[in-house]
């Protein structure tokens, strides 16, 4: 039985923190051993680990004086390399951004996996210099492989780093039995056909997400006096600002924001489309889950936007008018889904790249 150790900031809520969730239960049914090493030992999703899974906790010193923070965390990983250097088959960053993530995983195995969730070079802006430089901070040359989670990802990352080798692309699993049996949860808010319904499920961060072009376009929609609502599910530092915008246009009828969910999937089935409107992602998990729905998408042109463009949304500019338009397009004429998912041969596929990867691990 291997040993397996995956390391993340906490475990609240978000797309990155339930794909961690899933991965970490597909370990456990192949016969890995888990430990799961968190910075923070908290989040809501702490409590959908199996008790077999060991979570210890790794946080760095991050206040008082830099010295004394230097000379306290040199003594923690030095305590943390005599416990854990090269204890483990396999481990997994799962954080991309985080040093101490990356300390830890580079110093728990020799096979050590950099796993990336974001178009970095989309994320920088086309910056190749800002791309080498967060790479770089956390020596991603130390790790044996790097997997990103979207293929558009991956061919952005070999275009700043064309030397780097054993560098994969692999979804995200999707676990279509528990998210459609928690489906089943009732929720305040129902169903209508007298109104159209647009969901968006994200953290309200508008540097990445971007919500403020969903409320702008809803107020030329409104203008023009189409009927439709939209629900927000999320939370975020932003959200005093996208609740003064839907004051501010006067948008208080069209708006539902129901906060942080554990379970946001009652709200796919109460919507007609779901919507996103992020400058970057990797491969968003509200992709799959919209799938799994059969709910058509209107999301910005981010990392592999073709699997929405082939069948399964709209796909739009990343500004407000292209949102605007997009939205006016599904309320005038809806869409007709042309693909269907069929979440067991995804999962079978991924599986594939999984195993792939972890060969010679």
């Amino acid at each position: 039985m291997k040993n397996i150790l995956l390391a993340a900031k906490n475990l609240e809520i978000g797309g990155i923190e339930k794909s961690l969730i899933t991965l970490i239960h597909y370990f456990e049914e192949n016969g890995y051993n888990v430990t799961l090493a968190l910075e923070e030992k908290k989040g809501k999703l702490l409590k959908q680990l199996s008790k077999t899974v060991k979570v210890i906790e790794f946080k760095p010193y991050k206040r008082g004086l830099r010295s004394i923070r230097k000379i306290k965390n040199f003594i923690k990983q030095t305590k943390f390399i005599i416990k854990y250097k090269n204890k483990f088959d396999v481990s997994i960053s799962y954080a991309t951004y985080s040093k101490p993530d990356s300390f830890v995983a580079r110093t728990a195995s020799k096979n050590s996996i950099l796993w990336c969730h974001a178009d970095y070079l989309a994320q920088f802006n086309g910056n190749t210099r800002e791309v080498k430089k967060f790479f770089e901070d956390i020596d991603y040359d130390e790790f044996s492989k790097i997997v990103f989670v979207s293929r558009k990802a991956k061919d952005t990352f070999k275009q700043v780093f064309p030397e780097q080798k054993n560098v994969y692309y692999c979804n995200n699993f999707i676990d279509s039995n528990k998210i459609y049996e928690k489906s089943k949860e009732n929720i305040r808010i129902r169903y209508t056909q007298e109104i159209t319904t647009f969901l968006n499920v994200s953290r309200h961060d508008e540097k990445q997400k971007k919500l403020s072009r969903i409320i702008k376009a809803a107020a030329l929609l409104k203008k023009e006096n189409y009927k439709f609502r939209i629900i927000f599910v999320g939370n975020g530092k932003d959200t005093p600002k996208y609740k003064y915008l839907v004051e501010k246009y006067d948008l208080g009828r069209n708006f539902i924001f129901e906060g942080s969910q554990e379970n946001p999937y009652p709200y796919f089935k109460i919507s007609d489309c779901v919507i996103l409107s992020s400058d970057y992602e990797g491969y968003p998990v509200v992709f799959l889950e919209s799938f799994l729905f059969n709910k058509p998408i209107i999301t910005t042109d981010v990392s592999d936007f073709q699997d929405i463009q082939n069948g399964r949304g709209i796909v739009a500019p990343k500004t407000t008018k292209g949102i605007y338009k997009a939205m006016k397009q599904f309320l005038e004429k809806g869409y007709k889904l042309r693909k269907s998912f069929n979440a067991k041969e995804y999962n079978s596929k991924i599986e594939k790249q999984l195993k792939k990867i972890l060969k010679n691990s």
